[in-house]
């Protein structure tokens, strides 16, 4: 089972503790009448989907020997104008870079982790559309 454990210290401040023993701030908007002191709370969300499908995509590449160097995935998200705001649209864009990468993996690594590894854009796609794209950095090997 998995615990987490949100406080609120004052205003729309909100400190945040995983299961696992690390802490986040999460605070509002000024216009909400929070002080722009931490990550908002639907900012989280959309990140932590970011976190779970890279940890796939680089496990994947890892797993079938790739030499993967670097990992960022872009995402930008779309939200309903009335309540609740949902994500409707999300679209992440990897950006891998490594030595020797084949196309072939990589496309393999971000399908496997968008339908089925990635939980959370599996559950965010039951509100959103989610896609998902990529590119390939080659890196030069070092030379010696």
């Amino acid at each position: 089972m998995m615990k987490a454990r949100v406080k609120w210290v004052e205003a729309m401040t909100f400190v945040g503790e995983s299961g696992s023993g690390h802490s986040v701030v999460m605070d509002g908007a000024p216009e909400s009448g929070g002080r722009d002191l931490g990550i908002r709370p639907m900012e989280m969300l959309l990140l932590g989907m970011g976190g779970c499908t890279s940890f796939d995509v680089v496990m994947i590449l890892k797993k079938a020997r790739q030499q993967i160097t670097d990992c960022v995935v872009n995402l930008e998200a779309t939200r309903a104008d009335t309540d609740p705001k949902v994500f409707t649209r999300i679209h992440a864009h990897f950006v891998v870079t490594g030595h020797a990468l084949a196309d072939k993996q990589v496309e393999r690594a971000v399908k496997l982790s968008a339908e089925k590894y990635c939980s959370a854009s599996i559950m965010l796609g039951k509100t959103a559309t989610i896609t998902h794209d990529y590119e390939i950095v080659h890196s030069d090997r070092e030379a010696g």
